[in-house]
């Protein structure tokens, strides 16, 4: 993209997207919040790898879109700009939110941490929040209720 940009003086946007969440996402996509929520549906154990206590930084997906549309609409940003939500949790954490706004009484089963996963993961949104004049404004918890409301829909359907 920079070099596209500096070739052919073509107007150029680089957003680097983190973890991001929300109605919509496939149950099967792999990522911890749908996994955690559908296994909390389905009344089955949600997996954590380790003990949990890597932290991770979870954006709603309606503060992206925000993020998104003020990055394409401000003129003379070329440079990647992180769009995420700075928050951090443990995975436990979020296991255990997740269970809660379920409903569940589904427990956890705890597999080997695998050797790359990274024991952290935040977003230094400062150039956001600078140049963007943004910042995420929906909790975690008010973003999960959504999208557990999303889920409680399709897993309900598998059954009918």
């Amino acid at each position: 993209m920079m070099d596209y940009h500096r070739q052919n003086k073509v107007d150029t946007r680089i957003a680097r997207i983190f973890n991001t969440y929300g109605p919509r996402m496939l149950e099967n996509d792999g990522r911890v919040v749908s996994n955690f929520i559908v296994q909390a549906l389905r009344g089955e154990p949600l997996t954590l790898y380790g003990a949990g206590d890597q932290t991770r930084s979870f954006c709603y997906v309606d503060d992206l879109v925000e993020a998104l549309i003020r990055l394409m609409n401000i003129d003379g940003v070329h440079d990647p700009v992180n769009l995420g939500n700075p928050g951090e949790f443990t995975i436990k954490q979020l296991a255990e939110e997740v269970v809660n706004i379920c409903g569940s009484s589904s427990g956890v089963r705890y597999l080997p941490l695998p050797q790359d996963d990274p024991k952290q993961r935040k977003p230094d949104i400062s150039r956001a929040q600078t140049l963007l004049e943004w910042t995420p404004t929906i909790p975690l918890n008010e973003g999960l209720k959504k999208t557990v409301e999303y889920f409680k829909q399709r897993v309900s359907s598998e059954v009918d």
